[in-house]
């Protein structure tokens, strides 16, 4: 689904695309021959997306991605000066993203899984997790946070020397063991917010990576990008919010 689509007249200048991505279509090819993801479905519709450089040739303007599991919107520029004008506005911190989850209420969940730094603490709204990752286990499919604190084994397998911040919004608790939790970031690592939640002993029902509750209360990952806030041009807020529809 286009939640935003391109313009370029003068009354109505958009420089960019913004996607709704389903669960379990992939953000971006791998190769360019790849054609199930959301930014090939993007290209078919808006060509000239193919005129930007990104990051990777076949990637183009996409600007950030979103786990396969994920549902939720995807920004992706429409222009060169669009695009080089968010690749530093990511940097500056000023692009903000926003996620949602049904989270279980387990506080022993960091414990209970493998590879966790041992200083766990309780999430509440206001606070901040942070810490470095690095990649774990079998294929390098999942990540898990680290700390100053972490052992030598675990620091010596930390990947680039970078601080990453996940913040939890709100809060609002639905049973005795579930809440909904609101998290922002700016910049982003691979599973930064599902891992992050886990460690805080919030850990997103469906999350097979990151979830050791035992609880088998939902078949799919319970988590969304809801919501995308960035200034362009510098003092105009664009403001993009979604509905979950979570089943």
């Amino acid at each position: 689904m286009i939640i935003a689509e391109p313009s370029f007249s003068e009354d109505n200048y958009r420089p960019y695309v913004i996607v709704d991505k389903p669960r379990n279509l992939p953000s971006a090819p791998i190769s360019p021959s790849d054609t199930e993801n959301a930014l090939s479905e993007a290209l078919t519709l808006y060509p000239e997306i193919k005129m930007v450089h990104g990051k990777k040739e076949c990637e183009y303007g996409l600007l950030h991605r979103l786990d396969t599991e994920t549902e939720g919107l995807l920004l992706i520029a429409a222009n060169q000066d669009f695009y080089d004008f968010m690749l530093e506005e990511q940097k500056e911190d000023r692009f903000i993203k926003y996620y949602t989850a049904i989270c279980d209420i387990f506080p022993e969940n960091a414990k209970t899984g493998d590879g966790f730094p041992a200083n766990l603490f309780k999430a509440e709204s206001g606070t901040i997790i942070q810490s470095y990752f690095r990649h774990y286990g079998e294929g390098r499919k999942s990540v898990r946070p680290v700390t100053e604190n972490s052992g030598k084994a675990a620091l010596k397998k930390l990947g680039k020397a970078k601080l990453y911040s996940t913040k939890v919004v709100s809060i609002e608790k639905l049973t005795n063991d579930t809440c909904k939790v609101v998290c922002s970031i700016t910049q982003g690592f691979r599973h930064q917010v599902r891992c992050h939640l886990a460690w805080a002993g919030l850990p997103i029902c469906g999350d097979k990576l990151y979830n050791f509750s035992g609880k088998k209360n939902a078949e799919n990952l319970m988590f969304s990008a809801s919501k995308l806030i960035f200034e362009y041009p510098r003092g105009d807020l664009n403001s993009y919010d979604r509905k979950d529809t979570w089943t």
